[in-house]
């Protein structure tokens, strides 16, 4: 009887997989989970980055959706994640209510680490534009970064300065660095440090500041106390219209250099006017690759495509690769297949290797920063010089 029960316990177990799989394979649709923040602080991020990947789930449904699976579409299911707080709930929802794939998310380092814990342990993938370097250290399996480190994004931040501030004829011997106490801010931060270092060039201030300042004023006098030949603030959005603002108001004329995030995305040059004119940045990604892809983004949205928005379309569009490659919903079929991928067209020419493809730790193969220059409401492409498409406009010295 036992046996009996046994075998037929065997049989309808594998009459649900065989049902499960039939109905993957004619599916209307496969989802994919979102992370962003939809509100709070850096709600401004987590619009362009869902612009971007909205973009390149319009483009690949059209051009025949997911084809190993008779044309599914691919649906994009979001959960707003303002804070790492609830991000964890979030995600496991996503993974056992809305049985996703695989999640694209959440932009701010500190809340993408509370997501990999989840998905990790689901053993969903998770593919993100965050920067922290922790991110692909830890040796996690499911987790996929399309950006480089942020200890790279500080090195290229001080080193790319001091090339093109060295071509200028600028002579610098002090920097300052102000910086966040995120995990973004605190790993960018020491690549700058480490940088500085290695140049042999002082450091007069290492300032670590709480995020969402509301007033950048001590910061600034800080800065002018030091007479810092160069200043590399890196923060998100409101700190970085708070410090470049209050820097210009105060004629505080040494470059700054910003850190990516709220540097460079359109509602920094929108909300500081001719304030951003000449501003420059690293950068992870520039639309000035991808001349068409700029034209559609800006015909929709009215700007520029920023680097987020970039990079979140172009690592969406390998992770549905990746989909179509397994011919499978099945998250753990979906990990190898990433695993495999080399995606180096449409949205992928933006990044400045031109491709997107994972190394062993998850890491985006060939990555590297680049930086950039606000000239009008355009970013142009500055550094390194052998695929810069503009001259740099070196700001004049203090």
């Amino acid at each position: 009887m036992a046996f009996r029960i046994g075998l037929l316990t065997k049989t309808l177990m594998a009459a649900g997989c065989m049902a499960g799989a039939m109905a993957a394979v004619h599916a209307d649709t496969v989802k994919v989970g979102v992370l962003l923040p939809m509100t709070g602080p850096n709600a401004a991020f987590g619009r362009t980055s869902l612009n971007g990947m909205q973009m390149a789930v319009e483009d690949f449904n059209a051009k025949g959706g997911v084809k190993s699976l008779g044309g599914a579409k691919i649906e994009l299911v979001i959960a707003d994640t303002p804070s790492p707080n609830t991000t964890a709930q979030s995600t496991q929802r996503l993974i056992s209510r809305e049985r996703v794939a695989a999640v694209l998310g959440s932009f701010a380092s500190s809340t993408t680490i509370a997501a990999m814990e989840v998905t990790e342990r689901a053993g969903v993938p998770l593919v993100t534009f965050s920067f922290a370097d922790e991110l692909t250290e830890r040796g996690y399996k499911n987790i996929f970064k399309v950006t480089p480190h942020a200890s790279a994004m500080g090195r290229a931040q001080f080193d790319y300065s001091l090339a093109l501030a060295k071509e200028a004829g600028e002579e610098v011997k002090t920097v300052a660095i102000l910086y966040e106490d995120t995990a973004y801010g605190t790993a960018q931060a020491r690549g700058l440090r480490d940088a500085a270092n290695e140049a042999g060039i002082k450091i007069v201030l290492d300032e670590a500041y709480p995020l969402g300042i509301t007033d950048a004023t001590p910061l600034v006098n800080k800065v002018r106390v030091s007479q810092a030949d160069m200043v590399f603030p890196v923060s998100y959005l409101n700190d970085s219209m708070l410090i470049i603002r209050t820097m210009r108001q105060q004629n505080v004329t040494a470059p700054m250099i910003g850190g990516a995030a709220g540097y460079i995305i359109p509602d920094f040059k929108a909300a500081l006017g001719e304030y951003a004119e000449g501003v420059l940045s690293v950068s992870t990604a520039a639309d000035d690759y991808v001349p068409e892809m700029r034209e559609k983004y800006e015909a929709k949205h009215g700007t520029i495509m920023p680097h987020d928005a970039l990079l979140y379309a172009a690592g969406a569009e390998a992770l549905f690769l990746a989909i179509d490659k397994a011919g499978s919903a099945a998250p753990a079929k979906v990990r190898e297949a990433l695993t495999e991928i080399k995606h180096c067209e449409n949205f992928a020419k933006a990044s400045p290797s031109g491709c997107i493809e994972f190394d062993e730790t998850g890491l985006n193969a060939g990555t590297f920063p680049i930086m950039v220059q606000w000239r009008g409401d355009q970013l142009v492409t500055v550094y390194p010089l052998e695929i810069a498409t503009q001259k740099v406009l070196w700001p004049e010295g203090k």
